[in-house]
């Protein structure tokens, strides 16, 4: 399968930030390929950099064949683009926006009139699209931006955030959306913050930090480099807290963690699997029970994306502080 995006050693500067910092990236043709990290870490830029929206102070890219430098006026009628905040004209109606986005493709009169059409219907618009943006839900601003990317039908897509902003049954909405133009073969990279996101839209996630990539693989292999699951149980009485983490060493693959402000108590577990880790819980509380330890609350965890990030960076995806994009 030949990669439809590649990026090699990618470095942009805004003064003293380095937003990307030597960044490595390749995306399969008819694959997605989501960028996880905070705000900050240099998503946007690197779409910024892949779009040709800005160049690159160092290393070089390609998107369907062209780069993205030397060839970027050619570039541009290959690709759609979809950011952070909706690009539609609010006093324009929907059909007029997806019309005018026709024209400067250079599709001619008649197709971008027939496209608008197709588009409206597809993005469940057709009703609204002949009243003026600027009385559109945000949801439904949202996804006339991205009816505005697919007008000339590219093979390559770029969402930056597309949720952001969206309500949970607006976000759905957009993913059975993404879901559509996968399956018709379109190589889409994705940006978001949302773990949920991405591991719901990606085959495969790169976790950037810091303007560099950290790690990659599917949802699944990334979750894997926390360990399996985990028993978390909640011990309110401070002098129970000593004698249970003392009891379930025998259960533990690692580190038994307190957290002495909650009380809770974090197993690491080595098994995989729904039974392996059922049985290990069934034994912790069978200890504690013998000791008299008394349990306030139980749970068998799964490691999350959530957990990747903390693990690989040392910190929470939403606590990085913003930075220049």
């Amino acid at each position: 399968m030949a990669d439809a995006i590649v990026a090699e050693g990618l470095i942009k500067r805004y003064g003293d930030v380095k937003a990307l910092d030597g960044i490595d990236l390749r995306v399969p043709e008819g694959t997605v390929t989501a960028l996880l990290g905070p705000n900050g870490a240099g998503k946007t830029t690197m779409v910024r950099v892949l779009t040709t929206l800005i160049v690159p102070d160092a290393g070089r890219a390609t998107v369907a064949g062209f780069d993205v430098v030397a060839d970027a006026r050619a570039l541009r009628s290959h690709i759609g683009a979809s950011g952070q905040y909706a690009a539609v004209d609010e006093y324009l109606t929907g059909f007029e926006n997806l019309e005018m986005v026709g024209r400067l493709y250079h599709l001619g009169v008649k197709r971008s009139r027939d496209r608008a059409r197709e588009l409206l219907a597809q993005f469940d618009l057709d009703e609204a699209g002949d009243r003026p943006v600027k009385g559109y839900s945000g949801g439904m601003r949202r996804r006339l931006d991205l009816a505005g990317a697919l007008v000339a039908e590219p093979p390559v897509l770029f969402l930056d955030e597309p949720t952001t902003g969206l309500d949970p049954r607006a976000r759905r909405a957009l993913w059975e959306v993404i879901d559509t133009l996968v399956a018709r073969g379109t190589t889409l990279l994705l940006t978001t913050q949302y773990m949920d996101e991405a591991e719901r839209l990606a085959d495969d996630i790169a976790v950037i930090d810091r303007g560099k990539v950290i790690a990659r693989g599917s949802a699944d292999e990334l979750k894997s480099k926390v360990g399996a699951e985990r028993i978390e149980i909640g011990v309110p009485d401070p002098r129970h807290q000593e004698i249970a983490c003392r009891e379930l060493v025998s259960v533990a693959a690692g580190e038994i963690k307190l957290d002495q402000s909650t009380g809770t108590i974090t197993v690491p577990l080595s098994g995989v699997g729904d039974s392996m880790g059922a049985e290990a819980l069934a034994e912790a509380l069978g200890k504690l029970a013998v000791v008299g330890v008394k349990v306030s609350d139980v749970a068998l965890r799964k490691p999350t994306l959530d957990d990747v990030f903390l693990t690989l960076t040392g910190h929470e995806a939403e606590k990085v502080e913003e930075a220049a994009q």
